[in-house]
């Protein structure tokens, strides 16, 4: 076994060392290199070097050891516990050892580098409705299209499920950053071919750069997945760059959510009522009931704001439940009060068809507060008819048998077509106020209105027109053949107690 120049040459110059200083230490230590076999090729060694003193001469003896199962076997641990077993691309151990290395390269060298971090979209529907296999060979599809995006010195890797990772080195600026975030967003959202099936994902995609938005890699990690996650608000499919802005929007979402969930225990909601009113005798029939939130921390929270955040975690549900429970027995305060019957108007969220039992905190609500089933009209959007038709159909015939009429609302700003109109048992359309709003002067609104409210006409549906606020949108609206308005000409929304005075004073008197 032979050393080449330089392994030979630095023993010869440890052994001179020894020579001169006696150093046993240094001389015993075991090391590691590479020696050379007869035929040329290289082998990993170890070796440890000691001396003897033999009549007034040194010799030297080396213990040599091949190592070469050892550091086969140690790049084998090292790869299992930085590589992903399923892709075999790199796992989070070592994404965040080169991701140490990349921002103290970045702040040494002052260079620029990204993180993008990715979920694939509606995953976790593709495994249940395809099976776990079919999904693994899709994550390694993915992970094979997004290494094909990036530049040789750049990370791809898989933290597992549906997330990738991905290092960019050295970039030059934050939009080159955005550009290759935007690449991998068109090659995920591309058919995948797997098994014979042609399968469509899509990814949500955060981009963070360093330095810039963050200080340290805690920030470059909490910054990203923030983008992520407001990719995924924003409707999937799309790629977000990190802002200041961004942090303190979710910083605030953060809140509300933390706030919603308290709202209802602290009794921190309240109704108000907008009138509807019938256009041509001016009297109140009814009124839609409208959520209003006064958190303690956080003041007034407009329905714009918390209803998404309410949607969106699950917590519509009970709150629509009280909504419901409230409205009704505030309802048949009023009938006392104004000797009349009034209808009162309920929003309904998609998820409470889905998760709650609708039919059951109806029908509590009305037996609880006494109110009659004709005076409860339930409003749904176009959505909600879209999503799950067949048991939006029987849940809603259910509860038209006990009387109680059905509304969409906000009509013409979603999905509805004539064939959608004439399957659900409907009573009343409302013209959204985006239509109303420029009536009678805009031409192309008054065609909008009239081709609705003729359509209406023909399903023999009662018509209420929204957001009304001048005379002349009350008399067009009545002359082609809306029954009922609502909107500020009337008046604001108003308490319970307020609302009962304007049903019995009528609008005039306001």
């Amino acid at each position: 076994m032979l050393f080449d120049d330089e392994q030979a040459g630095r023993y010869r110059a440890l052994i001179g060392s020894f020579l001169d200083t006696g150093d046993a230490i240094a001389l015993g230590r075991r090391r590691e290199i590479e020696a050379l076999r007869r035929d040329s090729s290289r082998v990993p060694i170890e070796l440890a070097l000691s001396a003897l003193r033999v009549g007034g001469r040194h010799v030297f003896i080396g213990a040599v050891r091949d190592i070469t199962e050892r550091i086969r076997n140690e790049a084998k641990l090292r790869e299992m516990a930085t590589s992903d077993p399923l892709t075999k691309m790199p796992n989070r151990a070592l994404f965040n050892e080169r991701l140490e290395g990349a921002v103290r390269a970045a702040d040494y060298s002052d260079s620029k580098i990204g993180i993008i971090f990715i979920d694939l979209d509606n995953f976790k529907n593709i495994n249940d409705a395809l099976g776990h296999v079919t999904g693994d060979r899709l994550i390694q599809a993915a992970g094979k299209r997004l290494g094909e995006c990036v530049r040789s010195p750049d990370l791809v890797a898989h933290f597992g499920g549906d997330e990738f990772s991905i290092i960019l080195d050295g970039i030059s600026s934050d939009l080159e950053a955005r550009g290759i975030a935007e690449k991998m967003r068109a090659a995920l959202a591309a058919p995948f071919r797997v098994d014979g099936k042609e399968i469509y994902t899509s990814g949500s995609i955060g981009v963070v750069t360093y330095p810039g938005t963050a200080g340290n890699i805690s920030e470059i990690l909490k910054n990203a997945d923030t983008a992520t996650h407001h990719a995924k608000r924003l409707g999937r499919n799309n790629c977000q760059v990190y802002s200041e802005k961004l942090s303190a929007d979710v910083q605030r979402r953060m809140e509300i959510e933390n706030g919603l969930r308290h709202a209802l225990e602290n009794d921190e909601f309240h109704l108000v009522y907008q009138a509807k009113v019938d256009l041509e005798s001016r009297a109140v029939t009814g009124a839609e009931a409208l959520l209003r939130w006064e958190s303690p921390a956080l003041g007034f929270v407009s329905p714009e704001e918390f209803v998404p955040v309410a949607e969106q975690t699950g917590l519509i549900v009970p709150i629509g439940g009280w909504v419901m429970r409230a409205a009704c027995r505030e309802a048949v305060a009023w009938q006392a009060l104004t000797d009349q019957d009034i209808q009162v108007g309920v929003n309904l969220s998609a998820l409470q068809f889905v998760q709650g039992d609708l039919t059951g905190w109806t029908d509590e609500s009305l037996r609880v507060s006494g109110l009659k089933p004709e005076l409860l009209d339930l409003e749904l959007t176009e959505s909600m008819l879209v999503e799950n038709p067949d048991e939006t159909i029987s849940t809603l015939n259910e509860l038209k048998s006990r009387g109680i009429s059905i509304s969409m609302d906000d009509f013409g700003t979603g999905y509805s077509s004539l064939s959608y109109l004439t399957r659900f048992p409907l009573d009343s359309l409302k013209v959204d106020r985006a239509f109303v709003m420029n009536l009678p002067d805009d031409k192309d609104a008054v065609a909008i209105a009239s081709s609705i409210i003729s359509m209406a006409q023909s399903l023999g549906l009662h018509i209420v027109a929204e957001g009304i606020e001048t005379e002349s949108q009350v008399g067009f609206l009545h002359s082609l053949g809306a029954h009922v308005g609502q909107g500020y000409f009337f008046s604001k929304p108003l308490t319970a107690d307020k609302f009962a005075m304007l049903a019995r004073q009528g609008v005039s008197a306001f």
